[in-house]
């Protein structure tokens, strides 16, 4: 112990000596460091040596030990007393890199769900960047908080968070590349709320400026004029990266609106691009964005009447999650989902449930509410179709519930569960009560450009008015079904209404318009049927049976031929 009349400087570097012997030894001796370290603290040290202090500690703890809960400790004091002292830079921005690194590695505290902490998180990022007048990366992390706290479904805070981010990347000046980042960043997040709202068509100016903003990005150079202020050199994300993540929120909108075909259009696009950016980057958000990508085209084609080729790209979801135990964890839930919907449209109805069974077993509703919901529906309609689960049935019904304290804010999850409900009134032979849902679905859909649901609806109204014996009703009905349905294009409403025109016009004595409605409908139905046999022969329909675990992959069998039902496509 250095006595009272010893100068600072040698017991602090005393100390600093011992400590940097044990951490140099073979093999490091990291806990005498430690404790060589906190020692210092016990002679109440000036500001500066204290501050220097609690970010060595902080760097040894990050480095050597798992304790990363005392290295944040450590390493914020160091950056927060830092602040009082002048020209003391070289430890504030070392604490606040060691910390940045940190926070990245732990990823915010999001891989464990522990959003709450995320945020504050990003709320001492934020701070720091106001007091070193980096306005630029203020806003980066303003626009992370933003996105936790759309995923906790905050949105009493998102909107002024996102109003003041707003305010600060249209003020601020500076480079053009950071700034049109920026706005690109911003843009997603407005887009993907609303998206997330199920407002597809309140969404499109947004879209329409988020799509402008990635032209612009894309006709500067990077070899632009560096920033002064050094706290500005972040990036959030690199242009190409950007581009990608532009053509995902594309083709989500798209898939909401019912515009398969272009959906399809920009998932081609996207995936080339991941395919390029993969043979020299690997960084693991090229797989989220691919497996993202892949789930929505996936959707697009079951309604297409591809499920062959979507069979196989549920396929590749699986071995791109097997390399990623992250990944899997990620999007299980998902991928049992998808897995569903397949069964679904193959007519495996056993299977359909087993796989939402799992799906929602395996499912976070902390973050994936509309997951949750979207499910529940999904699995309602299985359970209609079987005829015999009432019980189960009315208990998912009273959870999504349109009429009352529906779970989510989304307005097309709302309107589908409308649908349901009428769907399910129909096969009850209810029939003004089907109505009643179904025109609720109409409406809602109509307002936000739901394509689908609005086909969906109109085709079932058709099927209720031609039993009824209106028949003029139901071809007001159908007639525009089909053509929203081919524009779609959706095989399994368009099989359905031209059903319904061959019986209405056959009803009505109008052979000729008879006769060619019943040829549509052998051309929709030898389509599908093919398609099917197609899927079902596959060794990937194997899958259909995983319901536990790590996908399977490789462990596929080929069949003698298809095993499944194929009376609900005739």
């Amino acid at each position: 112990m250095a006595t009272s009349g010893e100068a600072p400087e040698s017991w602090y570097l005393a100390l600093l000596g011992f400590a940097e012997h044990f951490r140099t030894s073979s093999p490091p001796k990291i806990r005498l460091c430690v404790h060589c370290l906190q020692a210092v603290f016990q002679f109440k040290p000036p500001q500066r040596i204290e501050a220097r202090t609690h970010l060595q500690l902080g760097s040894v703890l990050y480095h050597h030990t798992k304790n990363t809960e005392l290295a944040r400790s450590h390493l914020e004091k160091a950056w927060f007393i830092s602040q009082q002292i002048p020209q003391f830079e070289d430890v504030k921005f070392e604490a606040a890199s060691l910390l940045s690194e940190l926070y990245c590695q732990q990823q915010l505290h999001t891989l464990e769900k522990d959003l709450v902490s995320a945020c504050d998180l990003l709320g001492v990022g934020a701070e720091y960047t106001r007091v070193v007048g980096s306005e630029y990366t203020r806003a980066l992390f303003l626009l992370s908080k933003g996105m936790l706290l759309l995923m906790e479904r905050k949105l009493g805070e998102v909107h002024p968070l996102l109003t003041l981010c707003g305010t600060i990347v249209e003020n601020w000046q500076g480079n053009p590349i950071q700034k049109e980042s920026l706005r690109v960043f911003f843009l997603v997040l407005q887009v993907t709320h609303y998206l997330d709202a199920g407002q597809v068509k309140s969404v499109k100016p947004c879209l329409k400026q988020l799509q402008q903003c990635i032209q612009t990005i894309s006709t500067l150079h990077d070899d632009e004029i560096l920033p002064s202020n050094p706290a500005d050199l972040f990036h959030w994300l690199p242009k190409e990266h950007m581009c990608v993540l532009v053509y995902l929120v594309t083709v989500m909108h798209s898939m909401q609106a019912g515009y398969l075909e272009k959906a399809q259009k920009y998932t081609d696009k996207a995936l080339m691009q991941l395919e390029k950016l993969k043979m020299l980057d690997s960084s693991p958000i090229l797989s989220t964005f691919q497996v993202i990508l892949l789930e929505h085209i996936i959707m697009c084609r079951l309604v297409t009447g591809h499920k062959a080729t979507a069979l196989q790209e549920i396929s590749q979801v699986c071995q791109l999650c097997a390399q990623s135990p992250r990944l899997f964890t990620n999007h299980a839930s998902q991928l049992h989902t998808l897995l569903g919907l397949y069964c679904l449209s193959v007519n495996c109805m056993d299977n359909a449930e087993a796989q939402f069974t799992a799906a929602l077993r395996v499912s976070d509703l902390t973050t994936h509410q509309e997951l949750w919901a979207f499910i529940v529906t999904n699995l309602a309609s299985v359970y209609i179709r079987e005829g015999n689960r009432d019980q189960e049935l009315y208990n998912l019904l009273e959870r999504i519930n349109p009429d009352h304290n529906f779970p989510v804010s989304s307005h097309c999850l709302r309107a589908a569960a409308f649908y349901i409900r009428g769907l399910l009134s129909f096969f009850q032979g209810r029939y003004n009560e089907a109505k009643r849902f179904l025109r609720e679905t109409l409406k809602m859909s109509n307002a936000e450009d739901l394509n689908r649901l609005t086909a969906c609806s109109l085709v079932l109204l058709g099927h209720i008015f031609y039993v009824l014996g209106n028949h003029r009703e139901s071809n007001n009905m159908v007639v525009p079904a089909m053509q929203l349905a081919s524009k779609i294009p959706d095989m399994s409403v368009q099989l359905w209404s031209s059903a319904l025109l061959k019986d209405l016009n056959k009803a009505c004595g109008n052979t000729i318009d008879a006769h060619e409605a019943a040829q549509m409908h052998q051309n929709f139905s030898q389509q599908l049927l093919q398609d099917h046999i197609a899927a079902c022969s596959l060794p990937e329909h194997n899958l259909i049976s995983w319901t536990d675990g790590p996908p399977p992959v490789g462990q596929f069998q080929a069949q003698n031929g298809p095993s499944t039902s194929l009376a609900s496509l005739l």
